[in-house]
């Protein structure tokens, strides 16, 4: 049985953003679902002008923060290294020199101005600017000073891509591109198909750009003699909008960043799996092992992917809703609002454990939270432009804080016996909870959303809701608030 070997290929250029990650997760699925499949990194570095640096290792750290893990690479070795084209140099030449032993490459000798003025002839004559139109009848011999370029042969060609099914193009797409460049660096055209055919490539999972380039591709495989790889295309990811491929203004930002603002690997790891692809039923949570088990090229689909950022919001609040208190406590440490330091352990916890389920992204702590460890701002315009407190006069407004201050404080703090004395402040007072509790969840937190009152208050403990709602009285006795 053939190993299946996949590789995610990217260049050192930047970060990584999603589109990257989503070619890097197919092809890692894809081999995980095998035994013995095998996934790679390779670093195509052969664009030195391009390249950025750090940004090698900043491909890294974000394969590993998500959690796709590769079995060869340029930091971890394997049977095929080195896994980084700038080091492959010598490989690339002795593939180009059977190119040129077989009559199939020739050196350029044309200057760039001369290859401008082919173009403008063809662009004069409304025609496309095909190089081979003007390939030398006697070329120099290569040294290695001038460009190498592939000598092609067009024709027609048709093949068939494991998620765009069959494609075909005519020889009028087919040209003399280059091969290995005056810098002694070879092309991406070359160097990856090289790569590919040394490495034991078995299957490619690459964007949807690369499908204009492959009838050269395929031309290139036959002069080399190579069986190609197993192709899959996926499709581009679109904007929110769906009318464009996505790019950085729109939310492609580096993954890292994401999970810096505060959402799980996890999350971006489910959410990125489904843009372009399903398992055919309405299941829209899957952990790494359910994609591992479920994948399949045939469920990809050939359509752009729509990027909504507001169902990444959501699904990352699903998966906070899924973690255990410990596991969520680990991943907040870096969140907490600074007047959090000095809590003790099992108080953090408590306060995590009741705005679990409110939070979004992890980066939300501090909003959710800080009333907690800090004394916080009264802000009157809360209830004076609360739709259902605004209608209550500034007598009511005191009758029910000093009510609710009285009933509290010869109450037990436990969640149990606060909802008791709540709702007996319910009947006493003869208002409705969306009334008297939000009069008291504002006094007591000057927050715009908390959790339960009950449990707000039994962790705030008798002396800090006593001081605040004392507080709030007050403020209220003030005419000018």
């Amino acid at each position: 049985m053939t190993t299946i070997r996949t590789r995610y290929a990217p260049s050192p250029t930047g970060y990584m953003h999603v589109g990257g990650v989503r070619t890097a997760l197919f092809a890692f699925l894809l081999a995980r679902q095998n035994n013995n499949g095998r996934f790679i990194l390779r670093l195509e570095d052969t664009d030195q002008k391009r390249e950025v640096e750090g940004s090698a290792e900043h491909l890294i750290k974000s394969l590993n923060a998500l959690g796709i893990s590769y079995d060869e690479g340029p930091d971890i070795g394997g049977d095929f290294a080195p896994y980084k084209q700038s080091e492959r140099l010598d490989i690339y030449k002795n593939w180009a020199q059977k190119l040129i032993d077989a009559g199939r490459a020739y050196a350029d000798p044309y200057t760039g101005d001369e290859i401008q003025a082919f173009r403008d002839q063809a662009r004069a004559a409304k025609q496309p600017f095909l190089y081979r139109n003007h390939r030398p009848e006697n070329p120099p011999v290569w040294n290695g000073t001038t460009p190498l370029r592939f000598k092609s042969d067009p024709k027609t060609y048709a093949w068939y891509d494991e998620v765009m099914g069959r494609l075909t193009t005519g020889p009028e797409v087919i040209d003399d591109f280059i091969l290995i460049k005056t810098d002694g660096f070879p092309t991406y055209n070359f160097a990856h198909i090289v790569d590919d055919a040394e490495m034991k490539i078995t299957h490619i999972i690459r964007g949807q750009e690369f499908i204009s380039s492959q009838p050269n591709y395929l031309n290139l495989y036959e002069a080399l003699n190579l069986d190609h790889p197993i192709f899959a295309t996926v499709p581009h990811i679109m904007a929110d909008a769906g009318n464009k491929k996505l790019g950085k203004r729109d939310g492609a930002k580096d993954v890292l960043e994401y999970i810096k603002d505060g959402y799980l690997p996890e999350t971006l790891i489910n959410f990125i799996a489904s843009m372009g692809w399903n398992d055919g039923t309405e299941q829209e949570i899957f952990s790494m092992d359910e994609l591992i088990a479920k994948f399949s090229l045939d469920r990809v689909q050939r359509s752009g992917a729509r990027f909504d950022e507001k169902r990444l919001l959501w699904m990352n609040g699903q998966w906070i809703r899924k973690l255990s208190l410990d596991d969520l406590y680990e991943r907040v440490a870096n969140f907490w609002p600074e007047a959090a330091e000095s809590a003790s352990l099992d108080y953090k916890k408590q306060v995590l454990a009741m705005v679990q389920d409110r939070l979004k992204v992890l980066s939300e702590l501090p909003l959710l939270s800080s009333y907690f460890f800090e004394e916080p701002t009264p802000d009157w315009t809360m209830i004076s432009n609360n739709k259902q407190l605004s209608k209550l006069s500034n007598d009511e407004i005191l009758s029910f804080l000093d009510s609710a201050q009285n009933a509290l404080l010869n109450c037990d703090h436990n969640p149990e016996a606060v909802q008791s004395t709540l709702n007996e402040l319910l009947e006493t007072t003869g208002q409705k909870p969306g009334i008297l509790f939000s009069l008291i969840r504002l006094a007591v937190s000057w927050a715009p959303f908390s959790p339960a009152l009950n449990e707000t208050i039994a962790v705030l403990g008798k002396d800090k809701v006593q001081a605040r709602l004392k507080l709030a009285i007050e403020i209220a006795n003030n005419p000018t608030k």
